[in-house]
């Protein structure tokens, strides 16, 4: 089996569009959900608030012929990959182009505007507007497709279309790629982009907060007192590399990946089942060769939904049995879905590699039945935690649970 290590990382999300922007601002204990004044056409639309990307910039050099095929979430992951390759040192390298390299990348759904395309013929019943990348853009595999063709790579592709679990999929599955000498380097991640409808989804299900007039005080992820989760947007990269081939380049090294775990519920497709969940968790375990109390930090899932944050809290107890440190970078960007999971293993490794850990925002209180776990709260400031191992963990609609382990390389 082969080492698996992290060389690079980018991405775009509500705290920043650079990870030391994003760090940052998680240290500023604020949090990026807004009010969406536009929101207010949609009638029995009951939640108006949003997490977006204010400081995304699209690079000169990708004119209409290179983005023609790309909507908001594919155009976020290409260009955010594209960062994380030069900060890995392998832009412009001929192994990206080549046999050697694969993409794993995710997204809940493509660009969501493209349909209507689609529908408009259905309803007018004339054929308009329609092209061949009109399909490329609403796509499922619309951000893996795009990020592979622009860099030319001509090894595995892998579209980690699963929810909420698309970006932590995306890297377990390039993780057990290169592990398995299958490829030497891997573009993993997932992204998402904003659209009402996505709100409207969680809406019916009552699970969205409607703190529309106080937005600071949303999502509050295992308080007592949460309303719900808030939807977001972003992108985030990693390139996972094979050790030897890094260590060979004297490649700057973030840190290894050292166990994924992945299951699913089989029993509801929306509502959590803490069994499972923690069935996952164990697995990363195992297949990292570590105990549980090698773990120093765990960044949650913590959504701030009723069902989802008590399963969670519980499937971890279960399996960690003491008060192991924890807490949710949801509280900061609320939910960005199918992003979540690739920008919170970047800021999980990024604050472990500092010392430094983000609390969870608007946690005053905790939930009595959530299980009694060592939640950072804001008023702590963060915590400083000298650690060489994390975990971050994501939970999807369908019951697809997933576990990542990240550790130092000192």
């Amino acid at each position: 089996m082969k080492r698996v290590v992290v060389t690079g990382m980018a991405l775009a999300s509500p705290l920043g569009c650079s990870v030391k922007n994003a760090y940052e601002r998680l240290k500023h204990l604020k949090n990026c959900i807004e009010y969406e004044p536009a929101y207010e056409v949609y009638q029995h639309l009951n939640a108006k608030l949003c997490s977006k990307v204010h400081d995304f910039v699209v690079p000169e050099h990708f004119t209409r012929k290179v983005t023609r095929t790309m909507g908001r979430v594919a155009l976020m992951s290409t260009v955010v990959s594209e960062q994380a390759l030069d900060d890995a040192g392998l832009l412009g390298n001929e192994i990206i182009s080549s046999e050697n390299t694969g993409v794993s990348y995710g997204s809940s759904s493509g660009s969501l505007d493209s349909i209507i395309d689609f529908y408009t013929m259905e309803v007018e019943k004339k054929v308009k507007g329609i092209n061949s990348g009109s399909y490329i853009k609403m796509m499922p595999q619309t951000t893996s497709v795009n990020i592979s063709l622009y860099f030319k790579t001509k090894g595995r592709l892998i579209p980690s279309s699963t929810a909420c679990t698309s970006g932590s999929m995306g890297i377990g599955y390039a993780y057990e790629t290169i592990k398995n000498g299958y490829e030497t380097v891997m573009i993993a991640g997932g992204a998402e982009e904003l659209h009402p409808t996505q709100i409207a989804v969680f809406d019916t299900l009552y699970a969205t907060s409607q703190k529309n007039d106080c937005p600071e005080l949303t999502p509050r992820p295992f308080d007592r007192d949460r309303d719900g989760l808030v939807i977001g947007e972003g992108a985030g990269t990693l390139i996972l590399e094979e050790y030897e081939h890094a260590k060979k380049r004297d490649a700057k090294i973030y840190a290894e990946v050292i166990g994924f775990g992945t299951t699913t519920d089989g029993t509801h497709i929306t509502n959590p089942n803490h069994e499972t969940m923690g069935s996952a968790i164990k697995r990363a375990l195992n297949d990292a060769c570590i105990n549980p109390d090698e773990i120093g930090y765990i960044n949650a899932h913590g959504t701030a939904t009723h069902n989802g944050d008590i399963a969670e809290s519980i499937a971890t107890y279960d399996v960690f049995k003491r008060n192991v440190p924890i807490s949710s970078i949801k509280s900061y960007t609320g939910h960005t879905l199918g992003a979540c999971g690739a920008i919170e293993a970047i800021l999980s490794i990024e604050m472990m590699n500092n010392g430094w850990f983000c609390p969870t925002l608007n946690l005053d209180n905790v939930d009595d039945e959530c299980a009694p776990l060592d939640y950072i709260k804001q008023k702590q400031n963060g915590r400083e935690i000298l650690t060489d191992t994390v975990m971050s963990n994501n939970f999807a609609f369908g019951g697809i649970n997933t576990s990542l382990i990240f550790k130092k390389i000192n």
